[in-house]
């Protein structure tokens, strides 16, 4: 393995460690000192890969973001155009969220950097609306389909599955409510029904 070779391996396993982190403690609380303590890395190596706080912040963003998309927008995207792709979206979506060794940060960074200007919270943002309109678009693929409603709504169905997906989140990790997943898929079943051509 080559020295480059063996520095990228390096750099994703300490992305990875500090996914973990940053999903136990919030992002904001995740350090460069707190890395190299986890890890058994030199600060001064780790700055070598980061640099700084705020790159390390972003990097480990990043790295949650594709591990998503690689979980869950990806493999929704293979399922057949329309309304099997919209539930391939969810039961994706829904296993990621319940899955206590896959941190998900986009609610808990959402949450964390609501109020927080910079550069962190601007790559937030901007993840959040890439997902929305990822979401969108899957819906919209049910409505050209003939599956949904011609008249349906897309911002308003990802709007709505959004606020199933964070209160099954609330409800399961947070509150550990025993049926907390009967009834994201209860209010899962609605919005199709009220989506769903006649």
């Amino acid at each position: 393995m080559s020295g480059a070779t063996k520095g990228a391996a390096s750099k994703d396993a300490v992305l990875d460690e500090a996914v973990l982190i940053a999903g136990r403690i919030g992002l904001s609380g995740l350090t460069i000192g707190m890395l190299a303590t986890a890890t058994g890395m030199s600060k001064s190596g780790l700055f070598a890969h980061f640099g700084s706080k705020e790159t390390l912040q972003l990097q480990v963003l990043a790295r949650s973001r594709d591990e998503f998309s690689d979980r869950v927008v990806r493999p929704a995207l293979r399922a057949p155009r329309g309304e099997t792709r919209v539930r391939a979206l969810f039961e994706h979506w829904l296993a990621v969220s319940r899955d206590p060794g896959a941190p998900c940060l986009f609610p808990s960074a959402g949450m964390e950097y609501d109020d927080q200007p910079g550069v962190v919270r601007d790559q937030v943002v901007r993840d959040h609306t890439d997902f929305a309109e990822a979401v969108q678009q899957i819906f919209r693929t049910g409505v050209s389909e003939g599956e949904f409603r011609a008249d349906a709504d897309d911002v308003q169905f990802q709007h709505d599955l959004m606020g199933v997906m964070l209160g099954f989140f609330h409800s399961h990790r947070l509150l550990g409510e025993g049926d907390a997943e009967a009834r994201a898929r209860t209010a899962f079943e609605a919005l199709i029904a009220g989506a769903r051509a006649i």
